[in-house]
């Protein structure tokens, strides 16, 4: 449906109905479930890790502390940052023995380390991951990364100080990683006092608390006042007349079927074809037994986070609807996947074209630009804060 937004009584009444109708199928859905909705005000913490102010501010530090990594040259800011959506701004990211921030972040000449396989994405909201239909999750099992490998925040964060690519690098053995790092946080004094205040305890800081400090501060990271969840709320000139209409095409074509609730995503794996990063020397097989399958992507704050995808290979919003006008029409995107292999859903879309400027308008009003962006001025280890990022 195509809608006129002249100044005549009877047209207007006619947008009115449509929004109106729009709306409804939106927060109720086609079989009286919820399907879309506003993210919530603030979001839940698991019984055992409740969020505290004194656990936040530990997280805080110990995200922007390069003493966590192998080389002491990376954080987790490094490839998390707020200057990129706490995002990178790469298609995929470069960790330890990397110069730089953001698209200008490079491997060191002489450097031995490969580049991470996947895209680093965005932290925002990632406090309501696992949402389904309704708005409901459990923080003590929310899903985690592109291949759904972890589950919860706490359980994640501690990965990437495991990862050779990412924080750990030739320093030490894999096993060892986070014991040594642990190490390292109590051999300092102002650690030990932090960890003390925030947990009790006779011995604070272990790897445990090092997660749930980490977890704590990440689910502060709040960017829920788009201009969809204002309109969500009742604010009904929150969004533009393109992106309401945008909004029906958004149902229209199907992406809601993968691509619902608060969080825009229903934390399931499919298999979509993206084609692999030529950067990479190897194709990224995905989860699943190599079945080229990864989870999808919430569309929360699309604005600030691009390239898309989880290997970056989607520079803008224009490319990413491209691509499925392409596979919906059965132009192949990945030769190690048969257009028998994809998602049935991809198959079942509707029509979609890349110029489709009111459903990216609708897209765009998905993003918050309200969220923090504070930068601690020093962290405890006196290293640079966030890395080798200058």
């Amino acid at each position: 449906m195509n809608f006129c937004f002249e100044a005549k009584p009877f047209t207007v009444l006619l947008v009115a109905a449509a929004t109106v109708a729009v709306l409804l199928y939106m927060e109720v859905g086609a079989a009286g479930q919820s399907v879309l909705s506003a993210l919530p005000s603030a979001p839940q913490a698991p019984a055992d890790n409740p969020t505290t102010p004194a656990k936040v501010a530990l997280g805080r530090l110990l995200f922007w502390d390069p003493l966590l990594s192998g080389p002491e040259d990376v954080a987790c800011a490094t490839c998390h940052h707020p200057q990129n959506g706490w995002a990178e701004n790469r298609d995929v990211s470069v960790g330890v023995t990397g110069i730089g921030l953001g698209s200008s972040r490079r491997l060191a000449p002489g450097s031995t380390i490969p580049l991470v396989k996947r895209n680093s994405p965005t932290v925002l909201n990632i406090a309501f991951s696992g949402s389904d239909e309704s708005g409901r999750y459990d923080p003590a099992n929310a899903p985690m990364f592109w291949d759904l490998r972890k589950k919860s925040l706490e359980s994640q964060a501690l990965e990437p100080l495991k990862s050779h690519e990412e924080m750990r690098g030739n320093t030490y053995p894999r096993g060892v990683a986070v014991a040594r790092v642990v190490e390292k946080l109590r051999a300092n004094a102002e650690y030990r006092s932090l960890f003390a205040g925030a947990f009790g305890g006779e011995q604070p800081v272990n790897a445990q608390n090092l997660a749930r400090a980490i977890a704590a501060f990440e689910r502060t990271l709040l960017a829920n006042n788009s201009p969809f969840d204002r309109y969500m709320r009742g604010d009904r000139s929150a969004m533009t007349e393109e992106q309401v209409r945008g909004m029906q095409r958004f149902e229209e074509v199907g992406c809601i079927k993968c691509h619902k609730g608060p969080m825009f995503s229903d934390y399931k794996l499919h298999v979509m074809g993206v084609p692999d990063n030529p950067v990479l020397p190897a194709s990224d097989e995905g989860a699943q037994n190599d079945t080229y399958a990864f989870r999808t992507a919430s569309l929360r704050n699309l604005t600030f986070t691009a390239p898309y995808s989880h290997n970056g290979m989607f520079r803008t919003l224009v490319d990413v609807v491209g691509f499925y006008e392409d596979t919906r029409g059965g132009r192949a995107r990945n030769p190690n996947v048969s257009s028998e292999e994809l998602d049935p859903l991809v198959r079942e879309l509707g029509e979609v074209e890349a110029d489709d400027s009111d459903l990216i308008e609708f897209l765009r009003a998905l993003s918050d630009d309200s969220f923090d962006r504070t930068i601690p001025e020093r962290v405890p280890s006196g290293l640079p804060v966030g890395g080798k990022i200058q």
